[in-house]
C-alpha cells in the first residue's frame, strides 16, 4: 500500500541551535563546503563570527537553500552544525525511514520543484513553505527499507573510491614534495596557461550533447572538476573553435575569477569538453611537466595560493600570466622524470576511479525514479 503526502506531514524544519563553541571545526557544515550534485562534503576553510548555529542530528536532511539548482544535500551521519543558509530537515513519522526520504528528495522531480518556487534571481532561494507543500508517494517501511538497501549499496562503492582517490592523491603530493628542490622559479618555466573561449550564450544550451562547457561553477572543493552539472554547445559550435580550447582527460582547469578563484580540478570521462572564458588550462612544456605541474595545481596550498594573487574589490580575478609567474619549487630534471613515472600510474587510476564513480551515479540516477515509481521487482535485483 502508497500513501500520497506532502512533505509537512512527515517531517518538519529543525530549529535547534547550538554554541559554536561547542563543536569541532570538521563538524561545521557550510553552503561552501557542501558539493554540488549530493556530492557530501568538503573541508571547511573557515568558522562563522557567531556564538550559535543551526543544530542538526544524524539522519537529519540538509539542504542548501542559496542556488538550489547546484543539488547540494546530504543526509548528516553525525551531530553537528551548520549555517543558517542550510534547511535541516527532521523525520517526524515513524513509518519513514529518512534515509529513504533522502534518496527520494534526490529525484528530479522535487529540485525542480524547489527551483521552480524559488525566490530571486542573482542568488535564488527555496521557499521553505513551498518545499514543505512538495508531495510524493510513500511505500510501506518494508519497501522503504529494501529502497535504501540497493542504493546505499552503490553509494558506498562511490565513497569507498572517494577515499582512494584521496589517499592516492596524498601519496603523489607528499611524493612531489620529496623530489622538489627549494629554489624558486616561475611556473612558466614548466608550462604555459591557456584562457578559454568566450562562448556567446545564445550557442549555450541545456539539452544534452557530447560536447560539455567547463565553466567556473564546474570547479570545486574536490581534486576533479563536476563534470556533470555543465552547459553545451551543438556540432555546428564545436566546428568553428579552435581546437586549443578543447580539454583532454587529465587536464587540470584553473578558475580565475570570483568567489571560485583559484579553484581546480581534473578533467576525466568520455564527452568532450571545452574551456570556458575565466577558465584556464595548465599546458605542459611536455607531458613530464604537465604532470608535475598537475599535482601540484591540485593541492589545497596552491589553491590558496592562487586565491590570493587575485586583485580587484568587487570580482576578484588572475590573468594566465599572471599564473605563470607564480614562484614554485623547482625540480631537476632527473627527478621531474622519476617523478613521471612513478606517479602517472598513480594519477590515471585517480581518474579511472573518477570515471567509475561517475557510472556508479549514473547508475543510481537511473535506478531511483524507476525504484520510486515501483517499476523495479526489487526482490530480484542484484547490485
Amino acid at each position: 500500500m502508497v500513501c500520497i503526502m506532502k512533505l509537512r506531514d512527515i517531517c518538519k524544519y529543525r530549529k535547534e541551535k547550538i554554541e559554536l563553541k561547542k563543536i569541532k571545526k570538521e563538524q561545521y557544515i557550510s553552503t561552501d563546503n557542501m558539493l554540488p550534485n549530493f556530492s557530501g562534503i568538503g573541508e571547511i576553510k573557515s568558522f562563522p563570527n557567531v556564538e550559535k548555529v543551526n543544530k542538526c542530528y544524524k539522519n537529519d536532511i540538509l539542504i542548501s537553500n542559496i542556488r538550489p539548482y547546484f543539488k547540494k544535500m546530504i543526509i548528516s551521519d553525525i551531530e553537528s552544525g551548520c549555517s543558517p543558509d542550510i534547511l535541516v530537515i527532521e523525520t517526524i513519522s515513524k513509518d519513514v525511514n529518512p534515509k529513504f526520504l533522502y534518496y527520494r528528495l534526490m529525484a528530479d522531480d522535487f529540485f525542480d520543484y524547489v527551483i521552480l518556487t524559488s525566490k530571486g534571481t542573482k542568488m535564488p532561494r527555496g521557499d521553505k513553505e513551498a518545499i514543505m507543500n512538495f508531495e510524493l508517494i510513500l511505500p510501506n517501511i518494508r519497501i522503504q527499507n529494501q529502497i535504501v538497501e540497493i542504493l546505499e549499496t552503490i553509494d558506498k562503492k562511490i565513497k569507498l573510491n572517494n577515499q582512494i582517490n584521496n589517499n592516492l592523491y596524498e601519496l603523489a603530493i607528499n611524493y612531489l614534495v620529496g623530489k622538489s628542490e627549494s629554489t624558486d622559479v616561475p611556473v612558466s618555466k614548466f608550462a604555459r596557461i591557456q584562457g578559454g573561449y568566450a562562448f556567446k550564450s545564445k550557442v549555450l544550451i541545456d539539452k544534452y550533447t557530447k560536447n560539455r562547457i567547463i565553466k567556473i561553477k564546474n570547479l570545486r572543493s574536490e581534486i576533479n572538476a563536476d563534470v556533470i552539472n555543465s552547459q553545451f554547445i551543438e556540432d555546428e559550435v564545436v566546428e568553428k573553435i579552435d581546437n586549443k580550447f578543447r580539454l583532454s582527460k587529465g587536464n587540470v582547469a584553473i578558475a580565475m575569477t570570483g568567489a571560485e578563484l583559484g579553484k581546480t580540478g581534473f578533467i576525466y570521462g568520455n564527452d568532450n569538453y571545452y574551456l570556458n572564458q575565466r577558465v584556464g588550462v595548465i599546458k605542459g612544456n611536455n607531458k613530464e611537466s604537465e604532470l608535475y605541474l598537475s599535482v601540484l595545481f591540485l593541492s589545497e596550498e596552491f589553491q590558496t595560493l592562487l586565491n590570493s594573487k587575485g586583485y580587484g574589490s568587487a570580482q576578484p580575478n588572475v590573468s594566465t600570466s599572471d599564473i605563470e609567474n607564480i614562484l614554485i619549487n623547482d625540480i631537476t630534471e632527473n627527478n621531474l622524470h622519476d617523478f613521471y613515472e612513478r606517479i602517472k600510474p598513480i594519477y590515471e587510476k585517480i581518474i579511472s576511479n573518477s570515471e567509475e564513480i561517475l557510472n556508479l551515479e549514473q547508475l543510481r540516477d537511473t535506478l531511483l525514479p524507476k525504484l520510486m515509481n515501483g517499476e523495479i521487482d526489487l526482490d530480484n535485483i542484484e547490485i
